[in-house]
């Protein structure tokens, strides 16, 4: 038995060492100052000379030397990664039980990369002890000792309080590390949005490009803190740089002068396609010399070398200097690379912005030059004719054109139903305004809505640019919608709101535009049938027929065709420079009593024909033409559409089946091919009629 006092005696230097133990635990900044106090004050109760923690990595199945306290030196550093295989560490953890090793020199010997590094001079036994909460396990704390032998059960329980100990400020100081470096991050993160946002505020309130660097050197040296920033350009399409901008605040003069030669095909290529690139000292002495010399000369010892490029092409390049061997993160080159590439996107709108800028002037003049070209080859005394049927069109022009309403001029092709929607435009107060035009039949139907609407850029494949839209461009003029009877079902209830609140969406824009237009439609189709048919949208319909003008084909107003004669010949003639002063009887007679199924657009291509051939101051008119057309007319009693869809059928066969060229349907019919191919549209020929 042994003797009460000295047990007692024994028992509070236990309790005394715990107490100590748990205060300095909560005292001491960090754990490798716990570990210290502990291997001093347990040492005195337990006979131990080595205490190590061991942080565990289950992913990766090992364990990191996270503190160490011996009296010797051990020959193994802090933040050593150690293999669990199935060493006395692992059976501890896993079973969250104190396992003792007799022999450390033998367990050492498993682990051939630590046996040659381990020096267990002064170590024969240990004892490993987990560290865990409840929440998760962390690793293992170690005992060694010269003894052999195990330790006494008191000494076991007072070291396994100790590991409980230390498992509560394990945990708090990895929760502690966790969140000063989520902290840390953050900054980081907000640090780097800050800068990009900065970047981005400098590109779009200035366009001036040398105001753009100089803000953008500023905000890229607050957060590098570099001693340079350079921003280098290529010269128009050539492969030299210029130097565009130079951001050092201390600088000596030599930089300024820095040229840089021109560059290879394979050079450009690499700055193209790599990240940014990092050069030592070392590597700047292998620049050109002239570059070198510089930077060496600014005592430069990082060059940091990013792309200025876009998705079309490289604008140049980027530099940052410092004098300090600053390392540079992956992410701090990340973050370069976006930088280059808002600039680059900004430098390019730069140099647009100064073309735009140069040629506005120009522009201007020649919008105002076509407008008047125009209104002189439009204007109204070209509506030639002075029979009732016309006099009753201008009269409808005359009473409608004031008012702003919406037109609709129905009539057969080539009746002139454009030079109408122009009288309209001139006689009415918006002649000071742009007037628009638009052949809805002319354009794919997939682009109608961007051709009326206008898009954004990437709205859709190939919208490399925002485009305005006709009712964009027809703000507070008139916008003229030839065949609008073409327009596709999807897109009409977006005309319809359009005409209705003056208001819509440009493609891939939720931006509402309003804008003040006055439209005038045209269609040689018969819109109530097709409304019939559901065709046409009904509502749309009555939204366009406000005020129905029906334009009376050729053959209803003969009495015009001299006076349509006699105008086009002069004009053509002067057009020609020649002199044509007579034109025969018998000539007139002919083209006076030809019904022109192609109307006024079929006799003036006619008569060009005539003034083509004319030679001397007759005209010319080659009206066998008329007779060979005459052949390929029906029997009276059909009506025209059938006689017209007769003749083009004939004409068809007659060319076999060509189009165009000599001897071509277009030309036995004295039509040209677009409108030939119109007319066959609108009848609905196809080749097996033929």
């Amino acid at each position: 038995m042994g003797t009460p006092g000295l047990n007692t005696s024994r028992e509070d230097r236990r309790y005394r060492a715990l107490l100590e133990v748990s205060a300095a635990i909560a005292t001491q900044p960090n754990l490798q100052a716990v570990l210290n106090s502990i291997s001093v004050l347990l040492s005195k109760v337990v006979p131990f000379e080595t205490v190590a923690l061991l942080l565990l990595n289950e992913s990766r199945g090992t364990v990191t030397l996270y503190a160490l306290h011996s009296g010797h030196d051990p020959g193994i550093e802090i933040g050593t990664e150690i293999r669990l295989g199935e060493s006395a560490i692992k059976r501890a953890i896993d079973k969250q039980t104190p396992v003792f090793v007799e022999d450390a020199r033998q367990e050492i010997a498993n682990q051939p990369e630590l046996s040659s590094r381990l020096n267990l001079e002064q170590v024969h036994s240990s004892y490993a002890f987990p560290i865990s909460t409840s929440r998760r396990k962390l690793g293992a704390l170690i005992f060694g000792t010269r003894r052999r032998g195990e330790f006494s059960d008191e000494d076991v329980e007072l070291m396994r309080s100790v590991a409980s100990h230390v498992s509560v400020a394990l945990e708090s100081a990895l929760a502690l590390q966790s969140a000063e470096e989520y902290q840390r991050d953050l900054a980081r993160e907000r640090d780097r949005l800050r800068l990009l946002l900065e970047i981005n505020n400098h590109i779009v309130s200035r366009l001036d490009l040398d105001e753009l660097f100089r803000a953008a050197s500023s905000s890229i040296r607050k957060f590098f803190a570099n001693d340079f920033t350079g921003f280098w350009l290529f010269e128009g399409s050539s492969s030299r740089l210029k130097c565009a901008a130079l951001d050092f605040p201390d600088v000596n003069g030599f930089l300024e002068e820095v040229e840089v030669p021109d560059l290879k095909n394979s050079e450009l290529e690499d700055i193209r396609s790599s990240a940014p690139r990092v050069f030592t000292r070392e590597e700047i002495i292998e620049l050109p010399s002239a570059v070198a010399h510089r930077l060496k000369a600014e005592n430069i010892s990082t060059l940091v070398s990013a792309p200025l490029s876009t998705a079309n092409r490289l604008v140049g390049i980027f530099s940052l200097g410092s004098r300090q061997p600053a390392l540079y993160t992956q992410e701090d080159l990340d973050l370069l690379m976006q930088v280059g590439t808002q600039i680059a996107l900004a430098v390019e709108n730069a140099v647009a912005y100064g073309k735009v800028n140069a040629t506005s002037s120009r522009l201007e003049a020649e919008r105002l030059y076509l407008e008047s070209e125009l209104r002189a080859e439009y204007n109204f005394e070209d509506i030639v004719g002075k029979s009732a049927a016309l006099r009753a069109v201008l009269d409808q022009v005359q009473i409608v054109a004031p008012t702003g309403s919406t037109v609709l001029l129905l009539g057969e092709t080539g009746t002139g139903k454009e030079l109408i929607a122009r009288a309209i435009h001139n006689l009415s107060p918006r002649r000071s305004r742009t007037f628009v035009r638009l052949n809805c039949a002319a354009i794919p139907s997939g682009l109608v809505e961007s051709e009326l609407f206008g898009h954004e850029k990437g709205a859709f494949t190939g919208a490399l640019a925002q485009k305005r839209g006709r009712f964009e461009l027809a703000h507070e003029g008139s916008l003229f919608l030839d065949e609008i009877g073409d327009i596709s079902l999807e897109l009409q209830p977006k005309l319809l709101r359009a005409l209705q609140e003056q208001e819509f969406e440009r493609l891939g824009s939720a931006r509402t535009i309003h804008v003040d237009v006055r439209l005038i439609a045209a269609t040689h189709r018969d819109l109530p049938d097709m409304v019939r048919k559901g065709q046409f949208r009904e509502d749309l319909f009555y939204r366009l027929n406000v005020f129905p003008i029906e334009i009376p084909p050729l053959r209803d107003r003969k009495e015009d065709i001299p006076l349509l004669v006699h105008y086009f010949v002069s004009r053509l003639a002067r057009r020609m420079q020649k002199d044509i002063k007579d034109i025969p009887r018998e000539a007139m007679e002919a083209l006076v009593n030809w019904p022109w199924p192609g109307n006024v657009r079929e006799l003036e291509n006619f008569i060009e024909r005539a003034v083509i051939l004319t030679s001397g101051q007759t005209l010319n008119v080659p009206v066998r033409e008329l007779r060979v057309r005459s052949q390929f007319a029906v029997p009276g009693g059909s009506s025209f559409h059938d006689a017209e869809r007769s003749a083009i059928l004939a004409a068809l066969r007659a060319a076999n089946g060509r189009l165009s060229g000599p001897g071509g349907a277009a030309e036995r019919l004295g039509l040209k091919r677009t409108t030939l191919q119109n007319k066959m549209r609108r009848l609905a020929i196809t080749k097996s009629d033929y």
